[in-house]
């Protein structure tokens, strides 16, 4: 038997738990720059313990769906933030926590102009951008000690596009 999971559309309401959607929706909070630019403010809860905040570019692979989901990871040092230096979706998996290891897992399908933060300590899948270029900003904490675990399935979870 498959362990498959649907997409469904990223929303801050949706992804709460696990963390920040990053996008310009709603107005902005303030009009900067002679009122040429909107800034919506201080938008994603950033953790960084004893490290320092540090921005990586990340260059990716495409994924395919279906998409075989076999490992989920997670930082229990700090938030990692994803912004995609392109305009094309990709996919974000992300689930709660049971006894060590994540639940069943979320897929959400992340739309152009969307962007993700992962509270400290959630399991998220690897980044999965499903077209080329997979450019993406990453901020994230920079320091010393391991700021990584990771969970691999005895079967895969199968990521189908949901409706």
């Amino acid at each position: 038997m498959m362990h498959t999971i649907a997409t469904r559309p990223l929303t801050q309401t949706a992804f709460a738990a696990f963390g920040d959607v990053l996008e310009a929706a709603g107005e902005p909070d303030k009009i900067i720059n002679q009122g040429l630019c909107g800034r919506h403010h201080d938008i994603a809860t950033l953790e960084f313990g004893t490290g320092a905040a540090g921005i990586s570019i990340f260059d990716a692979q495409a994924r395919d769906l279906p998409y075989s989901l076999d490992m989920m990871e997670r930082h229990p040092d700090g938030s990692q933030a994803f912004v995609p230096m392109h305009q094309n979706p990709y996919l974000v998996v992300v689930a709660t926590d049971t006894g060590g290891a994540p639940d069943r897992p979320v897929a959400f399908l992340a739309h152009p102009g969307q962007g993700v933060n992962y509270h400290r300590n959630t399991w998220h899948g690897v980044l999965a951008p499903l077209h080329a270029p997979g450019l993406f900003a990453v901020v994230d904490r920079i320091g010393a000690g391991k700021n990584l675990e990771e969970h691999w399935f005895d079967r895969p979870w199968v990521v189908e596009l949901g409706t």
